[in-house]
């Protein structure tokens, strides 16, 4: 499995940011598709998941500014970041928990830089 992020940039503390994952190769058995982000010093946490029946998942400070969508004929995921803040600065990667039988894997996409300041 490949994953593709894009969308990341420089935004002002209240806008809006909208980053897209494509996943390309064995994608029958992707399970959810996510983001994760991990900002300098910190360690990589949750953003927001969504499972192959579309049930979103989010961390806990993205609630009610992040929404995640999945298309899963396309094997898309975006992630519509709104009123960001300079604490949302940060690395984001585009995850996928993959089930073949018994075994689980996660892949991860490159990364995105998403910087939130004035």
């Amino acid at each position: 499995v490949q994953l593709q992020a894009s969308g990341g940039g420089l935004v002002q503390p209240g806008g809006s940011l909208r980053l897209s994952c494509q996943a390309s190769g064995n994608t029958d058995k992707i399970t959810a598709l996510g983001w994760y982000r991990q900002a300098p010093g910190k360690h990589r946490e949750l953003v927001a998941t969504i499972s192959f029946l579309g049930t979103p998942y989010y961390g806990t400070s993205m609630k009610g500014r992040f929404t995640i969508s999945r298309d899963q004929a396309k094997h898309t995921t975006d992630l519509q970041m709104n009123s960001l803040e300079v604490e949302d600065t940060a690395v984001y990667y585009c995850n996928a928990d993959y089930q073949d039988g018994l075994a689980s894997y996660d892949y991860w996409g490159q990364g995105t830089l998403v910087t939130v300041s004035s």
